[in-house]
């Protein structure tokens, strides 16, 4: 693929990193209520590299957990895209789609909004068959918005990059096929 794809729908602007970014995500990562279902809040340095990787992966490869700005206002409010996780999870190979989006955020639709926009690309552009999504059992805003997409349980795990006594561990995934994408628009 030849050079960095942005995705744009009616709310939202999906785009490349910025070091402008870099600030409101950290603020983003280091919010109990957005971290609640991950291991620990970031540290400034942790959220910074977590950004740069984003930045370098969509560099290479032209896509992937894409900055997403408000159209509206421009301004920055999480991330949204397509990623491949490096943890030897269950059903590896795959791409996973995922988001993390700053409270303020929440409840208007914008990660169900962006993240159909991330299956038509990662279906009608990279040609995928399957896309997955996962979160902590815990996690059910997150398995609402995966519903929302159409996505179905397809199991449950312990999710090998966390402690196995530790309540967030078990973890559910969902998948959703090409041929399962399409929707009335």
């Amino acid at each position: 693929m030849s050079g960095v794809v942005e995705l744009d729908t009616p709310r939202l602007h999906m785009r490349q990193w910025t070091a402008a970014d870099f600030a409101p995500f950290a603020a983003l990562t280091s919010d109990y209520r957005v971290m609640e279902y991950f291991p620990a809040l970031l540290s400034r340095e942790a959220s910074d590299a977590m950004a740069l990787r984003c930045q370098a992966l969509i560099a290479e490869r032209g896509w992937g957990l894409w900055a997403v700005e408000e159209r509206r206002s421009a301004q920055f409010i999480g991330f949204v895209g397509l990623h491949i996780p490096t943890a030897a999870l269950p059903f590896n190979p795959c791409v996973e789609i995922g988001w993390r989006l700053a409270t303020a955020y929440w409840g208007q639709g914008y990660a169900t909004e962006a993240a159909q926009a991330a299956l038509e690309f990662a279906f009608d552009t990279l040609q995928l068959q399957e896309v997955v999504s996962f979160t902590s059992v815990l996690n059910t805003r997150s398995q609402a918005v995966m519903q929302r997409l159409g996505l179905q349980v397809a199991g449950t795990f312990q999710h090998p990059s966390i402690a196995p006594e530790n309540p967030l561990a078990p973890h559910v995934w969902y998948r959703i096929f090409k041929s399962e994408n399409r929707r009335e628009k």
